[in-house]
């Protein structure tokens, strides 16, 4: 290994990475036929094969696997390097790589924005989607941080809570018979058709855990994979459904929605910026972190300010 290059383990990193040596060639802008190259050089140097090829598809060996885990620490280290000159330097730089639950696309990108105006060289890579994949990006380590609503149980994590994520009920129109009524107990959601967001949602598993509770049961007659969809199913009449209140952040409810005051809700939650528990952060990540607390203020106050609108 004495003889390997950083070029060659870059390669073979973004090889592995996607399975391919075509994808590798077009994300380091070289030909098809200097990747192979590389990774024949590499797998002499290691002395033992890397890749399996099963049908059109590679699959790492476990030599593969476990140059793979030590290509990504070197690389991680080596940008880690790069920041901490940086910042020696008194400047931040470098790049900060996310991943996001959807529904903080009511507020990260905001955020963000204001962040990069602070420290307008420092590279954001953002992933938004569900908890699953969130969970698989974990596992892999893709990514530096994760803004998160619930914490999954079998990944050791390091998490802080820096916003309130309350949900509620919300109905279509002033109009519906629930609208205008105080104090709704639970049971009064039974008789109405409800919208529910997918399995894996953190949504719906702090609704069913309330219902379950109080032994209430809903009749579901929509599943929805995005908060959108839902609203729009909503104000279409199709039902009622439980949202974050942040989803309704910026939103001129009526007369197409309306928050209805039921018994238990909001459901008290939080969000939480998390990264995995063995991980040492970068300058960058820990930069955003801190930011990410010091500005949740701002946040929970332009959330309650909406809350005092509906």
């Amino acid at each position: 290994m004495i003889h390997a290059t950083l070029h060659q383990l870059k390669v073979f990193e973004t090889t592995a990475r996607h399975s391919s040596f075509t994808r590798a060639a077009e994300e380091l802008e070289i030909t098809q036929p200097t990747v192979s190259s590389q990774i024949k050089q590499l797998t002499k140097a290691v002395g033992l094969p890397l890749f399996e090829q099963i049908g059109k598809r590679l699959y790492l060996t476990n030599a593969g696997q476990e140059l793979l885990d030590t290509c990504q620490d070197i690389f991680a280290r080596l940008d880690n390097f790069e920041m901490m000159v940086a910042d020696l330097k008194g400047k931040k730089q470098g790049k900060l790589k996310l991943a996001a639950i959807t529904t903080t696309k009511y507020f990260i990108p905001r955020l963000l924005g204001r962040f990069c105006q602070i420290h307008p060289d420092i590279d954001v890579a953002l992933q938004v989607t569900n908890h699953e994949q969130i969970q698989q990006r974990m596992a892999q380590n893709c990514d530096d941080l994760y803004i998160l609503s619930q914490c999954p149980e079998t990944i050791p994590l390091h998490t802080e809570p820096f916003l309130d994520n309350p949900l509620v009920v919300v109905v279509a129109h002033s109009s519906h018979p629930l609208a205008s009524k105080t104090q709704l107990p639970l049971t009064a959601l039974a008789g109405e058709p409800f919208i529910m967001r997918e399995f894996g949602s953190g949504t719906r598993l702090a609704v069913e855990q309330l219902l379950a509770t109080q032994d209430v049961q809903v009749q579901v007659k929509l599943e929805l994979g995005s908060n959108e969809a839902i609203k729009q199913a909503i104000a279409g009449g199709l039902g009622i459904s439980v949202l974050s209140q942040h989803c309704l952040v910026g939103m001129e409810l009526s007369p197409e929605l309306t928050v209805l005051d039921v018994e238990f809700f909001p459901i008290q939650r939080q969000w939480y910026v998390a990264h995995l528990a063995n991980k040492q952060l970068s300058v960058i990540a820990q930069t955003f972190r801190d930011y990410l607390v010091a500005k949740s203020y701002d946040l929970q106050t332009q959330l309650v300010a909406t809350a005092t609108k509906v």
